[in-house]
């Protein structure tokens, strides 16, 4: 808990174990006893940040329209990422340069187990593609928006851009499915 809050206040670079030692008043021995290395204090975090994610997407009332409900979710993984921007930044950064190879079954399940609440909906709209190439576009749209999920963590570029954050990530979601609508007659 002392982690997370660490995270939660003051962003994932603040996060060592020296800090975690004096937030949580174990010493940086008991820390490395519990966990091997920061990766798994981050992977741990991360797992209770999916966690969090899921009950929140779990949370959202469904629509009759499954294209709606795809916007609906977008809404609240965007929402979730801007509310806790700290926490997900810590999960996309750990992504990008961890130097851990193979991430822990448990770990994957809950990455999997995201993409499953999109699914339905997904196969709804788009029945009309094959099994394979349906899984591989839900992929390709979830690596997309979590390389967009960074530009929702930081302020960076709105001096460059004024445009709105979730109008953005609504128009990369809405072209892309407008795409593969599109290959109904391929």
């Amino acid at each position: 808990m002392a982690g997370r809050d660490l995270v939660r206040q003051n962003g994932a670079a603040y996060l060592t174990a020296r800090k975690l030692a004096e937030a949580s008043g174990y010493s940086v021995g008991t820390i490395y006893n519990q966990f091997s290395n920061m990766d798994s204090f981050i992977m741990a975090e991360n797992m209770l940040t999916l966690d969090e994610l899921q009950t929140y997407l779990g949370r959202l009332v469904p629509d009759s329209s499954a294209y709606k409900n795809l916007n609906r979710y977008l809404d609240g993984f965007v929402n979730f990422v801007m509310t806790n921007r700290n926490l997900w930044f810590l999960f996309y950064s750990f992504h990008l340069s961890s130097g851990v190879k193979r991430l822990p079954t448990a770990y994957v399940r809950k990455l999997v187990s995201l993409t499953d609440i999109w699914k339905p909906s997904f196969d709804e709209v788009f029945r009309h593609i094959g099994v394979r190439e349906r899984r591989l576009a839900m992929q390709v749209l979830w690596l997309s928006l979590f390389s967009m999920s960074s530009f929702l963590t930081t302020d960076a570029l709105d001096n460059f851009s004024h445009l709105n954050k979730k109008t953005v990530c609504q128009l990369l979601l809405n072209t892309y499915l407008a795409g593969l609508r599109g290959l109904k007659g391929a």
